[in-house]
């Protein structure tokens, strides 16, 4: 909920502010989430964990993928669509749902969960990422970012205590701390200044009430400094957090240089905790940083691609729009078990996306967002098996990234 500020005449000139309807608990009546992380199996070749995440809401396996359901809404899909492909976990938006429907509606409509008919677990992200992508004019302020809404220009503020507010009201079962995501390539001071305030905005996070049940992750930032990782990371590490999570990675970086900046802060993060890598990635990078020892992941591609007609497989992507397709009576990929394969053609549903019929990308969608959660099983699978390595190679030698991705690791390699 955004609301007027009024503490004080100085902040109230500094646009409206998200708070809690009614005064926060008082300390000692805080009730903090009991994180409860089961580390199941860990790969004998790599990093890859096998493991089990136990919220109040259901038991999450991991690793595991999280479809974006930025606006209360996995785009396209529909709840029981999500269910039947095996969906686990969403992610929700703080920024874009507390200033539309706004705070008012969601708490009406019983919270997040009742609100979008998922009953399932559900994580927050804080809203940090969309204060320094989306607002034009912005400045950073000892508690908080001052910026103007993506919608109407309005001034507003968010700090930890109002992301944690929101997130609280939302009813999220894991909520993240509120950080500063500073771009990959920003000058050294800048993003030694992004760490302290990543740290001192998390302790005021952790300080902050939680809904019942509710766990809260920390973000590690720190760019591609590994001084400055392992830095961030024994900071919020030492702050016993329920899980954390590898921020400021997909924010423009090489490949190589993304890879590294996990494997930078992975050391430091304790083994029986999740770990969440933020925004990433392509199915071959899911598979690299799973070996890596990342258990969480979550990445808006299946679903944006899917708009332009491009669909994932097993040996990379293609776009179904493109003349080859015209007449090509199978399934988006042979074997894939989702609604959209079982049913129909490629030549079928390339043309309803050239007649611009909302079947079109809602197919695409559905095989998409199914393809990925259907790595991420696989990958659970092998590595219950032990024999994990084997489909990470065969995985890599098989998949054909796109040239953007080929580009960006020539540049990482330069």
């Amino acid at each position: 909920m955004w609301a007027k500020n009024t503490p004080s005449r100085k902040a109230r000139q500094r646009g409206r502010r998200v708070t809690n309807e009614g005064p926060f608990p008082p300390r000692s009546d805080l009730r903090y989430a009991a994180g409860v992380f089961d580390l199941l199996k860990t790969d004998a070749t790599s990093k890859a964990r096998l493991g089990r995440l136990t919220t109040s809401r259901g038991v999450i396996d991991t690793p595991v993928f999280m479809p974006v359901g930025t606006q209360a809404s996995v785009k396209a899909l529909d709840p029981r669509e999500l269910r039947e492909m095996g969906t686990q976990i969403l992610l929700g938006n703080t920024y874009h749902l507390s200033i539309r429907p706004g705070m008012e509606i969601i708490q009406a409509g019983g919270g997040l969960h009742s609100f979008m008919g998922w009953d399932a677990p559900i994580l927050t992200d804080s809203g940090g990422f969309q204060v320094f992508s989306l607002a034009k004019i912005r400045k950073v302020r000892a508690h908080g970012v001052e910026f103007r809404s993506h919608l109407d220009g309005s001034p507003l503020f968010l700090g930890p205590k109002e992301s944690m507010a929101i997130q609280r009201q939302l009813g999220s079962d894991i909520a993240m701390v509120f950080d500063e995501c500073p771009p990959h390539d920003a000058p050294a001071k800048e993003q030694n200044l992004a760490v302290e305030r990543t740290i001192r905005w998390a302790r005021e996070c952790r300080e902050q009430p939680r809904a019942e049940g509710q766990f809260v992750f920390g973000i590690v930032q720190g760019g591609a400094d590994p001084a400055l990782r392992e830095h961030c990371a024994k900071e919020i590490v030492g702050m016993d957090f329920d899980g954390h999570a590898i921020g400021g990675v997909s924010v423009g970086e090489p490949e190589p240089e993304m890879m590294k900046a996990v494997e930078f802060t992975e050391p430091f993060l304790p083994a029986n905790k999740p770990r969440y890598a933020m925004g990433l990635g392509t199915p071959a990078q899911l598979v690299e940083l799973v070996a890596r020892g990342v258990d969480m992941f979550d990445c808006v591609l299946p679903t944006r691609v899917a708009r332009n007609g491009t669909a994932f497989t097993n040996r990379g992507t293609f776009a179904i729009k493109g003349g080859a397709c015209k007449a090509e009576f199978r399934p988006i990929e042979e074997g894939c078990t989702c609604f959209a394969c079982r049913q129909f053609t490629r030549a079928y549903i390339r043309h309803l996306l050239n007649v611009n019929e909302i079947l079109g990308l809602r197919l695409v969608s559905i095989h998409n967002s199914h393809f990925y959660l259907h790595v991420m099983a696989e990958i659970r699978r092998h590595l219950a098996a032990g024999t994990f390595e084997e489909f990470r190679r065969g995985f890599i030698a098989n998949y054909v990234p796109t040239s953007r991705v080929l580009a960006s690791r020539m540049v990482g390699a330069e």
